[in-house]
């Protein structure tokens, strides 16, 4: 399988038509579309780190999360860090793709992956009103309280903490957005969760969890959809059983 190949087999998967409007994904980067696929390398970002263990590590594809470009680009120069890492990508013949928010929507995507790891069930889709279903709910097995289960939340991502702010309510519905929820609080309201989870929710937000009914648990933008690069090597996998995967966990922040 080829390059081409795959981003196509990929890109059927995973359709365009389930992004955002203002999102920029798909192939960031093919300078071979011809190359054959040995090696692939899966992040959720494509840090500076990353960018040097896939030529380093002689690997011919790298596939994201987060889009390689997201701004438009003017120049490219190697003053620039996202230009230094596509001319860096060019040079070795290494191709990239992309796939963002088309993944948070897609059936078994980031979002269903985040609901999966916290132990929900009867999961169900809702939107914050722009028509695409980014969002989950469902229930817990068995209600709990707010502190016990933020501390499943915690260790079911790995996340070396995350911020509780409490209503008061058990925690039964839960609704969850990975990476940026903030926007998505009322629509998880109006879903009749008493709990939402999303990477970073906001402090202004956070602080009227009480007035708003809802408990609210930040886990971090990078723990909530991590959990996605273990889908995204089963899918490359299924496409060609030759083709070897590498996770590199790319999360540049620390809790010191």
């Amino acid at each position: 399988m080829n390059v081409r190949q795959l981003y196509q087999y990929l890109n059927e998967i995973i359709p365009p038509s389930l992004s955002c409007e203002w999102d920029n994904d798909g192939l960031m980067c093919c300078p071979d579309p011809d190359r054959e696929v040995r090696r692939v390398l899966i992040a959720l970002d494509v840090t500076g780190e990353v960018a040097d263990e896939a030529v380093d590590g002689d690997f011919d594809v790298v596939v994201s999360h987060h889009p390689l470009i997201f701004k438009p680009i003017r120049s490219l120069t190697s003053d620039d860090g996202v230009g230094a890492k596509l001319i860096n990508f060019v040079r070795a013949g290494i191709s990239v793709m992309s796939f963002h928010t088309r993944l948070d929507a897609l059936a078994g995507g980031v979002n269903d992956q985040l609901a999966e790891a916290l132990g929900l069930i009867d999961v169900e889709t809702f939107d914050d009103g722009d028509g695409i279903p980014l969002g989950r709910v469902g229930y817990l097995p068995e209600p709990m309280d707010a502190g016990e289960f933020s501390a499943r939340v915690k260790g079911a991502l790995a996340a070396p903490g995350v911020v509780l702010a409490c209503c008061g309510k058990q925690v039964d519905r839960v609704a969850v957005v990975g990476g940026e929820g903030k926007s998505f609080i009322s629509a998880a309201k109006r879903t009749g969760a008493d709990t939402f989870v999303s990477g970073r929710i906001g402090y202004n937000n956070m602080v009227e969890a009480e007035e708003l009914g809802l408990n609210l648990i930040e886990a971090g933008h990078f723990f909530t959809e991590d959990p996605i690069c273990d889908r995204l090597s089963e899918l490359i996998c299924a496409a060609d059983g030759n083709i070897e995967t590498v996770y590199m966990k790319s999360c540049a922040l620390k809790l010191i």
